[in-house]
């Protein structure tokens, strides 16, 4: 018999999968000796990424740390106009990073190309209330049945029908 146990995770409500929590996560990484080596290195880019968007929120939300070397900081950016800004603002960004104790002497910038994938912007329905759904119904038979009606009517129809089928 196998001592082996897995960790449990709560569960992912969505996909009715568990997932590993942030903290376990932390865990695995710290388990793990070649990971667990990179761990401080990543902690610190992490402080660094968020120390950059304290000062150039709008600029630095699609920009990355990509590492820091001999007081070099190397940062990316998804296009070249964005690292023109980014470029232009790098003196205000380095002093604020030194006053922050951050040993930055310089700040070199690369054009990192990456696929995005948009998220689909989510439509707002509006929830009719059976009064209004009866008022689009009388609209409806009431319109003269013409051909320059034909189209209202059909809209009106089906903007009855999907919401009556959806509550």
């Amino acid at each position: 018999m196998s001592t082996f146990s897995r960790p449990t995770y709560p569960i992912n409500i969505k996909r009715g999968r568990k997932v590993p929590g942030a903290s376990e996560a932390g865990d695995f990484l710290r388990s793990n000796e070649r990971i667990s080596q990179l761990l401080p290195t990543v902690q610190r880019n992490l402080k660094l990424q968020k120390d950059c968007g304290l000062i150039l929120p709008p600029i630095f939300a699609s920009c990355e740390v990509m590492q820091v070397t001999e007081g070099q900081l190397t940062l990316s950016a998804p296009n070249a106009a964005l690292a023109t800004k980014l470029k232009q603002q790098c003196p205000k960004l380095q002093a604020f990073l030194q006053e922050r104790g951050w040993q930055i002497n310089a700040i070199r910038i690369k054009v990192q190309v990456r696929r995005v994938v948009e998220k689909p912007v989510a439509v707002k329905q509006i929830a009719f209330s059976g009064k209004a759904l009866q008022a689009f119904g009388q609209l409806e038979h009431a319109l003269e049945d013409t051909p320059q009606n034909a189209d209202l009517r059909a809209a009106l129809a089906r903007l009855i029908e999907r919401h009556r089928s959806g509550s």
